[in-house]
């Protein structure tokens, strides 16, 4: 898109996609029929080229050895690495390890970096974060069981997390867990970086998602915390701060998954009307001669387009006014785009007939795991109702008070 286009992101793009495309894609089929554990040699292998090439984890700032790119010019190279399930970890810019650099980058003590951010920066180790609770409704964070108890110079941390994703095989956990019971609600709760080391903490198992378990850092943990005694010195910030730091969190990390999406909306609407095409019905016509194929075209396009401004115009928002006042926006390209990313693969897959509910094409993966688009980060149930409070109350009605 033109009009949020730097000279910058112009040079860059081509060759992110280059390497997309000629580098990356050519792996999916491994993946899919068979682990990612298994693919690592060869990811690691091409990592290795794209730091050498000085596009690796282009999030951060220059001094911590990325682009310095703004959170609309990062949000266009998300879309270019969206195009493949594997482009955001080959360029070291994955969830949840962006998310948590970016925490550490702005928050942490210099001890805390030296241990923990410098090797995840330089992609030794891989992080994990542990928030949700299977006893609490996510929708509603500041319900949660786990605590950490300060005994001396140590917290001791009991509790219960499930979908801490990546947890398998990486080095730390960002950790939310009540350190202040007595406090108000959004102050009872704090981050503490646990080293998945630890004795006491125990990843109970990989849950399946729709049938698939995965692996290494394509999974998704339960994990119990059992007399885990970190150091203090692990906190973040100050106790109390948990939400408050979830938040600053929170911002970007939208950005960075919406733009993900529109990246995989994409690469299923070239899918979708390339198969639809080369598919031939019956004498000599294509299934692109059906007019209800041209219609999902249509709605795919513009629905991707529209998605696309909304998205850049919130980032841009970010960039030059932070993320406080453009808190409707990200509410609103949260719910919205969650819902483009589902429509337009089910035209995608509904368009390939039986083979795209196979693995013979990412499309099956894709409906698996980005279904939870429309839950993780709050679901959209959510941010249609901050979002209709805030308008409704412009109208002289609250909501809250009625």
């Amino acid at each position: 898109m033109t009009i949020f286009t730097t000279e910058r992101v112009a040079r860059l793009l081509p060759r992110v996609r280059e390497i997309v495309l000629e580098e990356i894609i050519p792996l999916e089929s491994a993946y899919l029929h068979g682990s990612f554990r298994t693919l690592e040699p060869q990811l690691n292998a091409l990592r290795k080229r794209v730091k050498a090439e000085g596009l690796w984890t282009p999030h951060l700032p220059t001094s911590e050895g990325g682009l310095g790119l703004t959170l609309t010019e990062f949000g266009m190279i998300s879309e270019a690495l969206g195009h493949s399930p594997l482009g955001h970890y080959v360029f070291n810019c994955q969830a949840p390890d962006i998310g948590n650099m970016e925490l550490l980058h702005q928050f942490a003590t210099d001890a805390q970096k030296h241990t923990f951010l410098e090797p995840l920066i330089r992609g030794d180790i891989r992080s994990c974060f542990a928030m949700t609770e299977p006893e609490f409704a996510g929708s509603n964070p500041v319900n949660m069981a786990t605590t950490a108890v300060r005994e001396g110079d140590e917290y001791v941390i009991n509790g219960h997390k499930w979908f801490t994703s990546s947890a398998d095989g990486s080095a730390f956990a960002v950790t939310m867990a009540v350190t202040n019971p007595a406090e108000a609600p959004h102050k009872r709760a704090s981050m503490i970086i646990v080293p998945t080391a630890t004795p006491g903490f125990h990843l109970v198992r990989n849950i399946k998602i729709m049938g698939d378990e995965g692996d290494s850092y394509a999974s998704h943990a339960e994990v119990r915390f059992e007399n885990c005694r970190v150091p203090v010195v692990n906190l973040l910030v100050k106790e109390g701060a948990g939400f408050a730091l979830a938040q600053h969190r929170l911002g970007p990390g939208r950005i960075h998954h919406c733009m993900r999406f529109i990246g995989i909306c994409e690469r299923a609407f070239d899918m979708m009307c390339k198969y639809a095409v080369s598919r031939e019905l019956g004498n000599g016509k294509p299934l692109a001669s059906k007019q209800i194929i041209q219609s999902w075209i249509a709605e795919s396009r513009a629905e991707i387009e529209a998605a696309r401004y909304m998205v850049l115009h919130t980032a841009d928002g970010i960039d030059k006014h932070g993320a406080q006042v453009m808190k409707e926006s990200i509410s609103t390209i949260k719910f919205f785009v969650a819902n483009v990313l589902q429509h337009v693969l089910d035209r995608a897959i509904q368009t390939h007939g039986a083979l795209g509910i196979t693995d013979d094409t990412v499309l099956a993966y894709w409906y698996r795991h980005e279904r939870a688009a429309r839950i993780y980060d709050g679901p959209d149930e959510v941010h249609k109702t901050v979002l209709a409070r805030t308008i409704l109350k412009q109208y002289g009605y609250d909501v809250e008070s009625a």
